[in-house]
């Protein structure tokens, strides 16, 4: 993970900052996927004595160019706050179904960072 992410992000300009500005300020990406843009997600994760102290992702879309067009920031209480709407069949290959199960993991990991209640089942 990335260590001071949120002081790192601000950092961080929407339509001036470009691939090799946002790899200097924040390292190499947690994940990356290519759809319209390109998805940079980095990830900061700390954990004491099994229990979750920090979660924070921040999701950074870039555009053709390689440049920033958008930013988004979650913290632990943001990432509680996503509502999930299984209603929706979402096709393999849309920009949505991997930001969708991208949190989906995440919010089973907030829930059980150990993996204790899944092995229970």
């Amino acid at each position: 993970g990335v260590h001071n992410l949120e002081n790192k992000q601000a950092k961080l300009k929407i339509n001036e900052s470009n691939k090799n500005d946002i790899k200097m300020i924040i390292g190499p990406p947690s994940t990356k996927s290519k759809f319209d843009n390109e998805v940079y997600i980095y990830i900061e994760r700390k954990t004491r004595s099994s229990k979750l102290i920090t979660n924070n992702v921040l999701i950074l879309d870039i555009n053709n160019k390689g440049v920033l067009v958008s930013k988004k920031f979650y913290n632990m209480d943001d990432m509680k706050k996503i509502k999930f709407d299984g209603d929706i069949t979402i096709t393999n290959n849309s920009r949505r179904s991997f930001v969708y199960n991208f949190f989906y993991t995440l919010r089973q990991r907030i829930d059980d960072p150990r993996g204790q209640k899944r092995s229970k089942n």
